[in-house]
């Protein structure tokens, strides 16, 4: 079954969250690989853009391996966000994304993100001037439930969205005050989907299948989106395309987890333009994660944070192994 986003055709099962410093090019092949069935990038900012910056600029690459994909854009003034648009279309992303749902500071405080939410009005010209940019190719808005408690407000935000011609919806149910903490909030998002005729994703805690499996059903949603729970876990992606095939899924075991943290790793060093050393230094955090949830997996995550060389991360990877079979042997 397929979700239609404008003229872009999504496999409705699961899709990546834009993760800013995390779901980089080889995290987003590495999930596609698993089974995501769309990928939105790293947040890009429309200014950067328009100012050449070239470490913006690389953010905008869509690869043939990724597509379908979005390019997502932050910013608070929609001239600059329509004009970024037209650059951005250079890459030919198969959506143009609008992040209207970011909580951290330094983008909250220039009034973008989910500073939006506060600034509906606002929301909608930004909108606007996307959409206009952008010509035939579909935009969407990732928003958060609210501001605050007190401003619970993303069904208003949602309709204003359509109406300035937003192709789809992504709601992630928490406000900007939770950051991401506490619970998400599922009937909010039903309630955004029951006001609007477009299609609208849910975002927020979906860390399996069940959980993927309740917030289809208890929001009426029409795409799941996962963000943390795909922390070193691309897998999740599979349980849940195996899930809407009919087809049996398997777990993996440490074995095959090492050996796709290492397939992963290599990918970060062979895509950087950095030396081996550096791109080890962007590669310690997905190490770490691949690692979660095993015996003694503490003190391997810390030493994960001290590696320097792919060698390193061999090494580290087969002792982690041995201690897991060694583990299991004197329970069997």
């Amino acid at each position: 079954m397929n979700v239609n986003i404008g003229n872009v055709y999504i496999k409705k099962t699961a899709v990546l969250a834009p993760m800013a410093s995390v779901a980089d090019c080889a995290y987003r092949l590495m999930c596609k690989k698993y089974g995501a069935s769309y990928l939105v990038s790293e947040m890009v900012s429309a200014k950067g853009i328009c100012y050449n910056d070239r470490k913006t600029a690389k953010l905008c690459t869509v690869t043939d391996g990724e597509r379908p994909m979005a390019v997502q854009l932050f910013g608070s003034e929609p001239y600059f966000m329509g004009e970024a648009v037209k650059i951005v279309l250079q890459y030919s992303p198969d959506i143009i994304d609008i992040n209207m749902g970011c909580p951290v500071p330094k983008v909250v405080n220039i009034g973008a993100g989910s500073a939006l939410m506060k600034n509906i009005r606002l929301a909608a010209e930004i909108t606007e001037s996307v959409v206009k940019s952008a010509g035939n190719v579909p935009v969407t808005v990732k928003i958060r439930s609210g501001w605050d408690s007190h401003h619970i407000n993303a069904v208003e935000m949602a309709k204003a969205l359509e109406e300035s011609g937003a192709s789809a919806i992504t709601v992630h149910g928490r406000t900007r005050e939770q950051m991401y903490s506490g619970k998400s909030d599922l009937n909010i998002i039903r309630e955004v989907k029951n006001s609007v005729k477009i299609p609208v994703i849910g975002n927020g805690d979906v860390s399996d299948l069940k959980s993927c499996l309740d917030m289809y059903e208890q929001t009426g949603c029409d795409l799941v989106m996962i963000g943390r729970g795909s922390y070193g876990n691309p897998f999740i992606f599979r349980e849940i395309d195996s899930f809407f095939n009919g087809v049996e899924y398997t777990p993996p075991t440490v074995e095959e987890k090492m050996c796709v943290m290492l397939e992963h790793i290599r990918l970060i060093i062979s895509m950087s333009e950095k030396s081996e050393e550096l791109a080890m230094h962007e590669a310690r955090k997905h190490a770490a994660w691949y690692m979660n949830g095993y015996y003694g997996s503490a003190k391997f995550r810390g030493r994960c944070y001290q590696l320097s060389s792919y060698a390193e991360a061999e090494a580290l990877a087969e002792e982690f192994i041995s201690l897991q079979k060694s583990r299991e042997s004197q329970f069997n």
